[in-house]
């Protein structure tokens, strides 16, 4: 079996930042191939170097054992390498077949789409590598599984031989997992290569046929799934040994620190989004809300933190009514929100950690001294926040978007549960992070369950919701449709729960 792509030697420095340094790696072809590794450690400078979308300082990178300079996307496609992002780059509005050829369109005379060519040539794309997809389907009607396989027949239209995949499975439930991983045994059975980045080591051990591992910018480690264990992987990421997170004792309070009785919110289009919505949650216990995305998981949350207001039912933080209540108040209440998607909602991308600090916490202590930020204040209990989660960053001064992914989460993370929050709302708090990183969260989180804090956890990662949980509400079409004890229930009834199947 013959190398498809050498790298050798890769370096790639930022302002205080060594982000690739020797980077080495051989992937043989028709192989998947996984790159796993701590936040921080280099994987997506990597990957963005094959991508052509950086180009490095040193090393040299050869493709079919030929020696090449990717200078951008474009060259990258040209000789073969796609690219499947974590976060679609998709059209709702489109069908799949728009999706598939925007950029690539088969054309008469420079302007007249050719759809009926493209149209044959998905269809032969789809029927050789087994994709279940509907060309005239409007993406808006896709579920999250069936959108990642446009994705990758997208690349696949473009010639690619080489698939890179940024954290695939983050999203999907059990099912859909084992769909995908039966479409990645069909390409490399007809010769593709499959470059796999994932954090979740039990699939990265299902899957792969080589793991590469890296640590602090370089490759540390090259090896087989024969012999190896999810430990092993682990403690070659991290260095050493795992934290061991702590459970702590718990006391559930009579108290609901969040109710939703009969909530549902109509939006100005007339479309249902939740419908009679019944959720409590008390002190001391940790609420997992488990459901497909998009059956609305982020409305429940906004209706929670007073940015939605329930068209019938209520909605009680804390002894607040939440729909006649400022978000600002509701925060000063002692609520915590994680956000799921971080950046755009968790941080401001172009401001130091020590600003991002105070956001949402700048009227209280010790941000605030009377009307005025507390500069030092804010500077010294980011300082804090970095050393207790483990936030790798050269400084409290250095801008949020120069921190990797998961750096920027574990931040956010430190910052909102500090001053001991009485309600959590966690909303995907270990996206895209590592193991390491993973446990410290976890742990915190326990520790807060255990201060009596109430947590309602909304995660696709269905290992955290069983690791965690001490009851799971399954949300389906705007509806919580099952209250399930995590102890009794498996992850394949949850799984069809979440999609309807028993319904």
């Amino acid at each position: 079996m013959s190398n498809i792509l050498e790298i050798s030697g890769i370096e790639k420095k930022y302002p205080g930042v060594v982000a690739n340094r020797d980077v080495s790696l051989i992937v043989r072809e028709g192989t998947i191939h996984a790159i796993i590794g701590e936040n921080g450690a280099g994987k997506s400078t990597l990957m963005k170097t094959l991508y052509g979308l950086i180009r490095p300082d040193a090393g040299t990178i050869k493709v079919f054992g030929d020696e090449v300079t990717l200078k951008s996307p474009q060259d990258a496609i040209a000789l073969g390498i796609g690219m499947v992002h974590q976060h679609f780059k998709l059209a709702d509005n489109a069908t799949v077949l728009e999706n598939v050829i925007l950029g690539s369109e088969p054309s008469r005379f420079g302007f007249i789409i050719k759809y009926d060519e493209a149209r044959e040539k998905l269809l032969e794309i789809a029927k050789t590598y087994q994709l279940d997809i509907d060309p005239d389907e409007r993406l808006s009607n896709l579920g999250v599984g069936e959108r990642q396989r446009v994705e990758i027949a997208k690349v696949l239209y473009r010639g690619a031989k080489i698939l890179i995949l940024d954290e695939p499975t983050a999203v999907l439930v059990p099912q859909e997992v084992s769909e995908l991983f039966a479409n990645l045994r069909e390409l490399v059975k007809k010769g593709l290569t499959v470059l796999f980045i994932s954090h979740k080591l039990d699939e990265v051990l299902s899957i792969s046929d080589e793991i590469t591992v890296m640590r602090q910018g370089t490759t540390v480690a090259s090896l087989t799934p024969a012999g190896t264990t999810k430990k092993m992987l682990a403690e070659l990421m991290v260095g050493g040994e795992l934290p061991k997170p702590i459970a702590g004792h718990q006391v559930v309070s009579e108290k609901s620190f969040l109710s939703l009785k009969g909530a549902s919110y109509t939006r100005h289009d007339g479309r249902e989004i939740l419908h009679n919505l019944d959720l409590e949650v008390h002190g001391g216990e940790i609420v997992g809300l488990a459901g497909v995305e998009g059956n609305g998981q982020s409305e429940l949350i906004e209706l929670v933190m007073g940015l939605l207001q329930a068209n019938v039912g209520s909605v009680e933080v804390l002894g607040l009514d939440a729909s006649n209540t400022l978000t600002r108040d509701i925060r000063n209440a002692g609520v915590a929100y994680i956000p799921q998607d971080r950046q755009r909602d968790g941080v401001l991308m172009f401001a130091p950690l020590w600003e991002n600090r105070i956001l949402g916490h700048q009227f209280a202590s010790p941000m605030a001294k009377g009307i005025w930020v507390d500069k030092h204040a804010a500077i010294e209990d980011s300082n804090r926040v970095v050393e207790e989660f483990d936030v790798r960053t050269p400084g409290v001064n250095v801008l949020v978007s120069a921190l990797s992914g998961g750096n920027q989460q574990k931040f956010i993370v430190g910052r909102e549960l500090s001053g001991d929050p009485k309600l959590i709302i966690a909303a995907q708090p270990t996206r895209g992070v590592d193991v390491g990183a993973q446990a410290i969260i976890w742990d915190h989180l326990m520790r807060a369950r255990s201060r009596g804090a109430a947590i309602l956890l909304i995660s696709a990662d269905l290992e955290e919701l069983f690791s965690l949980s001490d009851r799971l509400a399954v949300i389906y079409s705007g509806s919580i449709v099952s209250i399930l004890d995590p102890a009794k229930t498996t992850p394949e009834d949850l799984g069809l729960a979440m999609t309807g199947a028993n319904n």
